[in-house]
């Protein structure tokens, strides 16, 4: 029998606030985090808007001399995972170090970082390019980081699957724990690409939202009149534990994991299957893993990117997956208020989903207000809901066809 494995802490960095109570409290007001780009100079940009994160100075968090070594992306796993071990209040010691693990990954890593030295490279030559640029790139480094300041001698990984990178890191950090190779995991995703290249190669697919003059209405979900998704930057961290070590240590259960799906579309690089048969797919085999019906389900927080494909195709695999029940789940994106997070969105929206379990509250889809008549579920539009939440799924999907679906249930003996 496989270990029952709960959630412990959770720590986010978000354009909506630095630490998991200030995101959460700011997703229940509606608030917007999106705004004019201020990064760089997108002046000529078609897309001029994203969701960043305002007034972070690593120099709070991060020794002086340690920062220069790392990409933004790291920097912000850093600070949301000594957020989520302060939340849950694990210590690795002595004691414990071999069973605890890190498994934080990214989309694209320190794209600003390649940007910067590919600059000084042209400029100035090879001779110049900095000693610490690989390191401050790869996408692994920001489990390493932790690792290394954290102590954690446990399973060390990252995974790169686009944005249901941070989905198939806890996912992973799940079975991880379940059968038995480590006690609790540091786990979810970081993302850092509010850069000219990053802006201006999704923006080249015609991918973001254009409406730069009403940039916190920009990101809208479902609605009939949304444009395209907007980037934001950030992570999510969770720590997972299994039940017995975080009784041992009298911790505050937030919520226990109990499934998780993975599946891939095969069908094109960028674009979802067309009858959601992935996303169809990804769900039913979480449910599976839980061991759970569709009518089991009360809260999807959806993938929902505002792309005018895309949840149409999200809407069309809920209604497959939970037949007549889909129509009674609240399912909401909190994309509408955070922008899309890539590799970091789905530890984002993990947490938050941990957290509506937690308060018994349905997040809001902001910005709905005229509904796209083929997507016509219940999206808990524009106002947070109080609503009995036993067990609650989240949903990723990233190109190249990888999906990833978790399920959280609310704790009990």
């Amino acid at each position: 029998m496989s270990r029952r494995v709960v959630v412990t802490g959770v720590g986010l960095v978000s354009p909506l606030g630095i630490g998991a109570e200030l995101t959460w409290q700011a997703v229940l007001q509606g608030k917007s985090g999106i705004g004019p780009i201020s990064e760089f100079d997108a002046t000529d940009f078609a897309c001029r808007i994203a969701g960043e994160v305002k007034g972070f100075d690593p120099y709070k968090y991060i020794e002086k001399k340690e920062v220069k070594k790392m990409g933004r992306f790291i920097q912000f796993a850093i600070v949301a995972s000594e957020c989520a071990l302060g939340s849950s209040g694990l210590k690795v010691d002595g004691e414990n170090e071999e069973q605890v693990g890190v498994y934080i990954g990214s989309g694209i890593g320190g794209f600003e970082v390649i940007e910067r030295e590919h600059k000084i490279l042209l400029e100035h030559g090879p001779r110049r390019i900095s000693p610490f640029f690989i390191p401050a790139t790869i996408v692994n480094l920001a489990s390493g980081y932790v690792s290394i300041r954290t102590g954690a001698k446990g399973p060390n990984s990252a995974t790169a699957t686009a944005c249901t990178t941070s989905a198939h890191s806890i996912g992973d950090s799940f079975k991880i724990i379940q059968r038995g190779d480590a006690d609790a995991m540091i786990c979810g995703g970081a993302e850092a690409c509010i850069s000219p290249m990053g802006i201006g190669g999704f923006a080249a697919m015609r991918a973001l939202s254009t409406r730069n003059e009403d940039p916190e209405h920009a990101s809208r979900p479902w609605d009939k009149d949304r444009d395209g998704f907007v980037v934001g930057e950030g992570a999510g961290i969770l720590i997972l534990e299994e039940l017995d070590s975080a009784r041992r240590r009298g911790a505050r259960i937030l919520a226990e994991m109990v499934g998780y799906g993975m599946s891939g579309d095969a069908f094109h690089v960028t674009a979802p299957s067309e009858n959601g048969e992935g996303a169809y797919r990804v769900m039913r085999n979480a449910l599976r893993d839980a061991g759970l019906e569709p009518v089991q389900i009360d809260y999807i927080n959806a993938h929902g990117t505002s792309t005018p494909m895309g949840d149409r195709i999200e809407t069309l695999a809920i209604k497959r997956c939970f037949g007549e029940r889909a129509y009674q789940i609240a399912v909401s994106s909190t994309k509408s208020m955070t922008g899309h997070l890539l590799g970091g969105a789905g530890g984002l929206e993990a947490g938050l989903t941990v957290l509506a379990i937690r308060d018994q509250i349905a997040p809001p889809t902001t910005n709905h207000e005229a509904p796209d008549p083929e997507c016509d579920l219940d999206y808990v539009p524009n106002r947070a809901r109080p609503l009995a939440i036993e067990h609650a799924l989240s949903n990723s999907f990233g190109f190249g066809g990888t999906n990833g679906a978790l399920i959280f249930k609310r704790y009990a003996e």
